[in-house]
């Protein structure tokens, strides 16, 4: 059964008065006098770009909001998927079974740090785990073990709790009605509002929480915020969004956007068709896509967001080494060293690095300085180029040149400086070690004298650790990750 096209109007004759109603409220709340010149310039700012952005991109009406939450909820209610956190009276488990080590906040401000980072190596976002536990001991500590139940009080007590994290808490934990937006949601607004600017702006991201305050509802805040980031996670997705399934693509600006060039497309009209477009009062919308970036008939919907083009990866380089003590007393032993307690991957244990140029001219020598500095000294003939890894960070693009060396036979190593210990290769794979190390490892596990891959040796000493995600951990994957079902017909991929 064909679905009857909606009809839309042109939203042009009726711009004058929408614009002077907002001019006359935003030149009033500007004519409080700021007290500095900055104020005035930054206050003159903010009124022509209020100025310059349509409604088009806005909800103006009631009628729009509660279509939205409604149409969003019912389909929620339906089609969420089943993660643990969303079971009433179940206990669940944190990404491994990190909730069943420390299940209380008290447990894991009692933690140390080394069990936290050693915890949540492999991971990523080391610094994730060093705040969630700053937060719990600020709580217990200075807060009565009481989490503050309000997005704003969040934000300012806790360390590491940014705006979206704050209202996630306060709006699913607390039932504060404020919304959050993320990734998906940034995605969901800006194709239901036609929003192509670029979303990481800080105007167009003002905007955008300032319409998911307007949108979330206040009987069921924390269902509307995660129904919001399911369904960019599981229908709104980046590259093949599923529009005939989606539960507001009844108020989608970009679904409008697409039908409407279809028709231009098949001239199945003569003229152009009567749809509602951004028609800014004067300028260029701050809202809209730039002139230079024009509507590409191929990505239908797609074509919102649109992002700026990411900076690359600084590049970087460093010389480590595996040091090893194969005769040590109790088995064979390598070095570690910890990372400071700021800054990259800090408090992480690490191979003895340094810092080298690409080139590689001198990193050899400095590399031998380093260890001498942690063990005494070292044959210099015996540290060996074995190859590189390339392992890149959020920002960071870093290539380790990776060095061997083995103290055959030399006195072991007894004595060991603060920031450094021996591990057998046991107690490395376990240790709070990030995942570029873990590569280091098998590196040298794959170069070093007398083994080579795939033997007995090499399977029983340097077990695989790519181990599978636990249960836990592979549903907080699939709740983060876009979905996307096959076989599925959509407007966008009819747009192709």
């Amino acid at each position: 059964m064909k679905k009857p096209r909606t009809a839309v109007r042109s939203c042009r004759q009726k711009q004058a008065s929408g614009h002077e109603g907002r001019e006359k409220q935003v030149l009033s709340s500007s004519q409080v006098k700021p007290s500095t010149p900055d104020g005035l310039a930054r206050r003159q700012k903010e009124v022509v770009l209020r100025a310059s952005v349509s409604p088009y991109h806005l909800f103006r009406d009631t009628a729009e909001v509660t279509v939205f939450r409604e149409n969003l909820l019912s389909w929620y209610d339906r089609e969420k998927r089943d993660l643990p956190w969303r079971r009433r009276r179940v206990r669940w488990t944190l990404t491994g079974g990190r909730m069943l080590k420390w299940p209380t906040l008290q447990d894991l401000a009692s933690a140390s740090l080394e069990e936290v980072n050693q915890l949540w190596a492999g991971l990523g976002y080391y610094s994730r785990g060093r705040r969630l536990q700053e937060g719990a001991q600020k709580v217990v500590e200075e807060l009565g073990g009481h989490v503050p139940h309000t997005a704003e009080t969040l934000q300012k007590l806790l360390p590491g709790v940014g705006r979206y994290t704050a209202g996630a808490i306060a709006s699913i934990a607390f039932g504060q009605a404020t919304g959050v937006v993320d990734g998906n949601v940034v995605r969901v607004l800006c194709r239901v509002r036609a929003i192509g600017a670029d979303s990481g702006s800080t105007f167009v991201s003002q905007q955008l929480w300032s319409l998911a305050q307007q949108l979330v509802d206040p009987a069921r805040p924390g269902d509307f915020n995660q129904a919001a980031m399911e369904l960019g996670a599981t229908v709104c997705t980046p590259q093949h969004p599923r529009c005939s399934q989606c539960p507001v693509q009844s108020v989608c600006r970009a679904h409008q956007r697409v039908e409407r060039e279809q028709l231009v497309a098949s001239q199945s009209l003569p003229g152009s068709p009567d749809v509602e477009e951004c028609a800014p009062s004067a300028g260029q919308c701050q809202l809209c896509a730039p002139p230079t970036e024009p509507w590409d008939q191929t990505l239908g919907v797609a074509n919102f967001p649109r992002k700026a083009s990411r900076r690359p990866p600084r590049e970087e380089c460093s010389a480590t080494c595996v040091l090893e003590q194969p005769r040590a007393l109790g088995g064979a032993r390598i070095l570690l060293v910890q990372r400071p307690k700021s800054g990259l991957l800090a408090g992480l244990w690490e191979f003895p690095s340094v810092t080298a140029e690409p080139s590689g001219q001198c990193q050899r020598e400095a590399l031998l300085r380093e260890l001498q500095s942690w063990v005494g000294p070292l044959p210099a003939t015996h540290l060996q180029h074995l190859g590189q890894v390339v392992h890149t960070f959020s920002h960071i693009k870093l290539t380790y040149q990776v060095y061997g060396l083995a103290l055959e036979g030399q006195i072991p190593v007894t004595i060991t400086p603060p920031g450094a210990r021996w591990l057998t290769r046991e107690e490395f794979h376990t240790a709070a070690v990030s995942t570029a190390m873990k590569k280091v490892f098998r590196v040298y596990e794959g170069q070093r004298p007398g083994t080579c891959k795939g033997s007995k040796r090499s399977q029983v000493s340097a077990p695989s650790t790519q181990r599978k995600p636990s249960p836990g951990q592979q549903v907080l994957d699939s709740f983060f990750r876009p979905h996307h079902p096959t076989g599925v017909s959509s407007l966008n991929s009819m747009a192709q």
